[in-house]
């Protein structure tokens, strides 16, 4: 089998159906992703021990092939004229199995999102921590690509992505972008992290905090005159803003408090939600860092956050609650939908 034509064909199905991910494994037809619910491609053949190995000498380097076999697991990416994807591939009972993401080669405007305006405010601080957190697949490196193109455009700054795999490819325009990928262009994302401080660096993406030393660092770089983006894996900005103090030593958290509580600019939480119309669109939660923010951080007062998001529409924040309302308002989702995405049911029962 030619398996670069194979690989060709499922894309050409992947554009054809708006499919958002593709899943392959030994025993199983192809699978993919559209608005949110997986179908089997029952058209075609079960794949084999060999379709699978012909596929990761497609999809994987020698570097990556090597690190699949001591590690079982290994993030890549794959680029085709058309397409980009962000893969894993790993091994489920011993057999062969990958899923891939697509990455779209244009980079979406907020109104295209159907994202708030408001989030272009925060491409415009000279220094500050903003976040996109959510769960896995909602988005979030969608929602930080088009904010950094948005710098691109409008401003001349250095711009660094450290990303494991790179995604969403950038082409410098008034700004200068230089994307590094974790373990070809640097052994992790702390060091890459420490090391833009000699770089003359003015805006980066952490494409993923995934340890303290990087959350710290991220921080630092954000106190001294940095604006820094990343994304966290949690549903809210309370959450979020607790799993980052968290993560440090007790002795250290009043510290870090101190820190996040004076750089952090915002947290916005979204998730993709299944259109009436069909397709996905996301609700969203907006936390916009002012004094009352900065104090309740300072204090321990965390679970007073989600109060003062409720109550600072005027200043631009976003509840989701109110987000899934407006939404089920507006025909776009369903009651149940909404139900299933809140993280607080009862308050919502009151709005819709």
């Amino acid at each position: 089998m030619d398996y670069h034509k194979e690989i060709q064909d499922l894309v050409d199905l992947i554009f054809k159906e708006g499919a958002s991910d593709l899943h392959l494994s030994v025993g199983r037809t192809p699978i993919i992703r559209v608005s949110g619910n997986l179908i089997p491609l029952v058209k075609r053949p079960v794949l084999t021990d060999k379709d699978m190995e012909g596929f990761a000498g497609v999809f994987l380097s020698p570097e990556n092939r090597a690190i699949l076999k001591e590690n079982k697991d290994v993030d890549f990416s794959y680029s085709l004229t058309e397409a980009r994807f962000r893969g894993n591939a790993f091994y489920r009972q011993g057999v062969l199995s990958v899923a891939l993401r697509l990455i779209p080669k244009s980079i979406r405007t907020l109104s295209e999102l159907n994202l708030p305006p408001i989030l272009e405010s925060f491409t415009r601080t000279p220094q500050g921590f903003f976040l996109v957190v959510g769960p896995i697949g909602q988005g979030k490196t969608t929602t930080l690509a088009t904010m950094i193109e948005m710098i691109n455009q409008t401003r001349s700054e250095h711009i660094i992505t450290i990303e494991d795999p790179i995604e969403y490819q950038f082409e410098s325009k008034k700004s200068i972008i230089d994307q590094r990928e974790v373990r070809i262009d640097t052994p992790d994302f702390r060091n890459a992290l420490t090391a833009m401080f000699r770089e003359d660096i003015n805006v980066a993406m952490v494409g993923e905090m995934r340890d303290t030393e990087t959350i710290g660092t991220a921080v630092t770089a954000a106190e001294t005159g940095h604006l820094v983006f990343s994304t966290l894996h949690t549903n809210n900005a309370a959450q979020t803003i607790n799993r980052i103090i968290d993560s440090f030593p007790s002795t250290q958290q009043d510290q870090i408090r101190i820190q996040l509580a004076g750089s952090l600019t915002g947290i916005f939480s979204q998730r993709l939600i299944p259109r009436i119309s069909g397709g996905l669109i996301p609700a969203y939660e907006l936390l916009i860092s002012n004094n009352a923010v900065q104090n309740l951080i300072r204090e321990k007062r965390i679970h007073e956050i989600d109060t003062v998001i409720e109550t600072g529409s005027q200043e631009g924040m976003v509840d989701l609650n109110r987000s899934l309302a407006e939404l089920v308002r507006s025909g776009e989702i369903t009651v149940e939908s909404a139900y299933t995405n809140s993280i607080n049911p009862k308050t919502l029962e009151r709005m819709i």
